[in-house]
């Protein structure tokens, strides 16, 4: 499960990974050349999007979801320029019109701690405190102002 979270300057993810019950530790955000993207969901296709992402995003190239994985994976990228881009199904995106974001299983309580004065970094330290989905660390990336 996953908490990724975006308060207007930083990125940041836990870095469990749970499969058949057992925690793992994975990195989950990944700075491109054009912004920072950060993955959820199932793991072989999460890194099937990281690749998509890190090539020439063609339409026709875009990972679909494996036919034994219930939700597949997702993709939240923050350009260059802050727009927040969120992936599902088609590299077709949704773009978020928020300054800030969180996704995920934590995000309730990452999206909590950022209303009362948290940057991303301790959003993802409340979610990790908070939801048992959550956790084996954080990784942070900052989208260097421009």
């Amino acid at each position: 499960m996953t908490v990724l979270v975006w308060d207007g300057k930083s990125f940041a993810a836990d870095k469990q990974s749970t499969v058949g019950g057992q925690r793992n530790k994975v990195t989950k955000i990944f700075r491109l050349h054009d912004g920072i993207v950060g993955l959820m969901g199932d793991g072989p296709h999460a890194r099937a999007l990281l690749n998509w992402f890190k090539t020439a995003r063609a339409d026709g190239e875009f990972p679909a979801k494996p036919a034994d994985s219930e939700y597949g994976a997702s993709a939240v990228m923050v350009t260059n320029d802050r727009e927040i881009r969120v992936y599902s199904t088609t590299p077709h995106y949704e773009v978020i019109e928020d300054v800030r974001g969180a996704w995920g299983c934590g995000r309730d309580y990452a999206l909590a701690a950022m209303h009362l004065g948290c940057d991303a970094q301790r959003a993802v330290e409340v979610a990790i405190e908070l939801d048992l989905f959550c956790g084996v660390g954080i990784d942070v990336l900052t989208l260097e102002d421009a």
